[in-house]
């Protein structure tokens, strides 16, 4: 029926919510980010602004496009709509954050869709279950990583994640390589494969203390992020199917 999705929509928000606050360890991420965004507001002076961005990574970084936030300059109006914007903002990053920590704590999600393991023929005797170990375990298993990474790949909003990080990744290494002046290129993979990105470059760091192997930085620096860019896209790709299971489940 055309219009059989709509009633799910509902559901997959409260899904959402309960994969945010619904176990130990996605609650505790949530209070230290409350902890950090009072602690801003508290100690305006002393710098922490960049904790609770850091701590909703990656979807944060995108308001430092945003023409509103902490220290928006205005009348008490303008000032407040700013700060409640920036507030919401972070609420929404620290809620989609909360909910694939609870969907990682929870356990994986096979990437076999439902239909396709019914589908799956069956073996009607136990006597071939012999044959069929001795045929599974001699033929090769490259089935592991790529049903690893599958979610990384599977839906929409997995995929245009990895669609931003690979356009970051290719800016900056026509900067790095090929522009006379890169200039801070380096911060967008930063931006779109936080927080482990950050990880990516204290590591490719040291390699500029040698000049002689200071042109693998950059290479450095782009392996890591990648990496971190797919591992944040396996995230919210399994995010996006816990989401999806729920309408399944009560169908």
């Amino acid at each position: 029926m055309p219009h059989a999705s709509r009633p799910f929509r509902l559901p997959r928000l409260h899904r959402l919510l309960k994969l945010a606050t619904g176990n130990r360890a996605a609650r505790g991420y949530l209070a230290v980010l409350a902890a950090s965004v009072l602690a801003v507001f508290l100690f305006p002076e002393g710098g922490l602004d960049l904790i609770p961005l850091l701590l909703t990574a990656p979807l944060s970084f995108l308001a430092v496009v945003l023409p509103f936030g902490p220290g928006t300059e205005g009348g008490t109006a303008v000032e407040a709509l700013a700060v409640g914007s920036w507030v919401a903002w972070l609420l929404v990053c620290a809620l989609v954050n909360a909910a694939m920590l609870g969907g990682l704590t929870k356990g994986s999600v096979t990437a076999t869709p439902p239909d396709v393991r019914a589908s799956r023929p069956h073996v009607p005797h136990p006597s071939w279950r012999e044959g069929a170990d001795t045929a599974r375990s001699a033929a090769p298993r490259p089935r592991g990583v790529r049903t690893l990474l599958a979610p990384a790949v599977d839906n929409w909003l997995a995929r245009g994640y990895l669609a931003v990080v690979v356009a970051s990744l290719g800016f900056f290494l026509y900067a790095a390589y090929l522009s006379q002046d890169p200039g801070f290129a380096g911060i967008w993979p930063l931006v779109t494969t936080a927080p482990l990105g950050i990880v990516a470059s204290v590591l490719a760091a040291p390699v500029d203390w040698v000049p002689s192997f200071s042109w693998l930085s950059p290479l450095v620096f782009t392996t890591g992020t990648a990496l971190s860019g797919l591992l944040n896209a396996v995230l919210i790709g399994r995010l996006a199917h816990r989401i999806r299971r729920e309408p399944h489940a009560a169908a």
